[in-house]
């Protein structure tokens, strides 16, 4: 049963396999039913995978393959509080190392072009610190980086 609020992304004929991806990596994630389209539609036949309910960290997704008209991106992205440097980098390799893309500050791009942020928890607390200096320098590191180092974050945030 699809949640009465839904995110729905939308893919070219992959919403599965994205699905699974995302199921395989992310805690608390699953896929759930798979629904098959009852007859043929623009970017597919009948038979062919139309929508995939699934889960991201508890969050309720529906992947639709709708073909290639619109594309993801930066717009909409999923932000990740990670803990502690280990979960950070298995959860950036994952994305990158399954055809992903690195960008700056955390983002990263999957290979079907959804946006991720993988921002670690002390990333935020430096950014917000209440010392304007501490923050400031905390986030002139951040806008230097690609995949966010906890350690010289905080360095930073020492000054």
């Amino acid at each position: 049963m699809i949640s009465k609020n839904t995110i729905c992304l939308w893919y070219d004929g992959t919403a599965l396999d994205a699905a699974k991806f995302y199921a395989e990596t992310f805690p608390d994630s699953a896929v759930g039913a798979v629904h098959r389209a009852p007859g043929d539609y623009p970017s597919g036949k009948e038979g062919d995978v139309l929508t995939v309910e699934f889960t991201v960290m508890g969050i309720s997704c529906l992947g639709l393959n709708g073909g290639p008209a619109f594309k993801h991106s930066e717009a909409f992205s999923f932000q990740v509080a990670t803990d502690d440097r280990a979960e950070t980098d298995r959860l950036w390799n994952a994305i990158i190392g399954n055809g992903g893309q690195a960008s700056a500050c955390g983002w990263c791009k999957d290979k079907w072009g959804l946006s991720w942020q993988i921002t670690p928890r002390a990333l935020t607390a430096a950014i917000t610190d209440p010392d304007p200096a501490a923050a400031k320098r905390a986030f002139e590191a951040m806008m230097e980086m690609t995949k966010i180092d906890i350690a010289a974050i905080e360095a930073a945030r020492r000054g």
